[in-house]
């Protein structure tokens, strides 16, 4: 009986505290998922990583021995300023020579990058100046940038999701539910073939150092605003176009990134998801909930009462207007 009592007791404090429970597990569960990657990614990449130390080792040893007249700190102060110069987008090989980071197109697609917060970092601000004006443009420019793009969204899910499933909702008398998902799959599989597959194929033809998978890689971490920066098109040597290009690519991040806000958008519409998110939020209170329902109530008394009394005095000033007599006059009548 102890035994019944105990676990009765147990199961009610978990149902009481549910909605805490669940969240502790979500934070469990998400610092696991970091440890989880970051095993992975360093049993992967730190062989490769030192295979190029070596690698680089080697060449540097052997550039000292064919040119016995350069110490080796001067080749490190030279090495360490070309390092410098390539941070900020500038490189000394001669096949990058004619590619300015700065003239108009380049500009605009490293304000795009800003404010859509993709960042790929090829590409930074030299001056104190251009640094001061970034972080200001930035302040202003990422809150506005995230009000276009609700308003956008706002209008287009409308018409590419809320509405295709009304219509099969109501023309077809399907389910709601099972509309909403298969419509939410199909128009994932969509954007994923018109803003990941497509431009991946193109990108490994136009860029001569790309395969399909690095085209594919740069097209998710673009739109994902990860922005790595290890892959940015339009920088090849006597690219063919690059201003156009430049603005191509532009204009391929925006759209693909109100796309892609759409289709988060639709999936977080789903009932079952909603349900889901709802496991770790945190529950109002009854007292809450009643002294919600209590104003509300008394704004709609309220309301209606100041309704009824415009209502009568419209009323009043509508109807013709009657001379009113006075009693005394009434008075002075019946002695009459």
């Amino acid at each position: 009986m102890l035994q019944s009592l105990a676990g009765s007791s147990c199961v009610r404090l978990v149902e009481q505290h549910r909605s805490a429970w669940c969240f502790a597990l979500l934070v469990l569960g998400y610092l696991l998922y970091l440890v989880f990657g970051a095993v992975v990614f360093s049993s992967v990449e730190l062989p490769y990583e030192d295979l190029l130390r070596q690698e680089l080792g080697k060449l540097k040893q052997r550039f000292l021995e064919e040119h016995a007249c350069l110490s080796e700190q001067q080749l490190e102060q030279f090495l360490v300023r070309v390092l410098e110069a390539s941070n900020y987008g500038v490189s000394v090989l001669s096949n990058a020579s004619g590619n300015w980071n700065w003239d108009f197109t380049s500009s605009l697609f490293f304000a795009s990058t800003v404010l859509s917060t993709t960042g790929y970092g090829h590409t930074v601000p030299l001056s104190d100046g251009g640094k001061a004006f970034c972080i200001i443009y930035s302040v202003i420019g990422i809150p506005f940038t995230l009000l276009f793009l609700t308003a956008v969204v706002q209008r287009i899910i409308v018409y590419v999701t809320r509405r295709p499933v009304l219509y099969f909702h109501i023309r077809w008398g399907f389910s709601k539910q099972v509309v909403a998902i298969i419509h939410a799959i199909v128009l994932g599989f969509i954007t994923v073939s018109c803003f990941f597959l497509i431009p991946a194929a193109i990108f490994s033809v136009l860029e001569d150092d790309w395969n399909f998978l690095e085209s594919f890689y740069f097209c998710f971490i673009s739109l994902s605003t990860i922005g790595l920066g290890d892959y940015v098109p339009g920088e090849g040597y006597n690219q063919k176009f690059r201003e156009l290009y430049k603005i191509g690519i532009t204009c391929y991040l925006l759209l693909g990134l109100i796309a892609m806000l759409v289709v988060l958008e639709t999936f977080c519409e789903l009932h079952e998801l909603k349900k889901f998110r709802k496991l770790f939020y945190v529950k109002k209170d009854k007292e809450e909930d009643q002294v919600n329902i209590m104003e509300h109530d008394q704004l709609s008394f309220s309301s209606i009462s100041d309704q009824a009394a415009s209502m009568k005095d419209d009323q009043k000033a509508n109807e013709p207007f009657v001379a009113s007599q006075s009693p005394t006059s009434n008075d002075s009548s019946l002695n009459n």
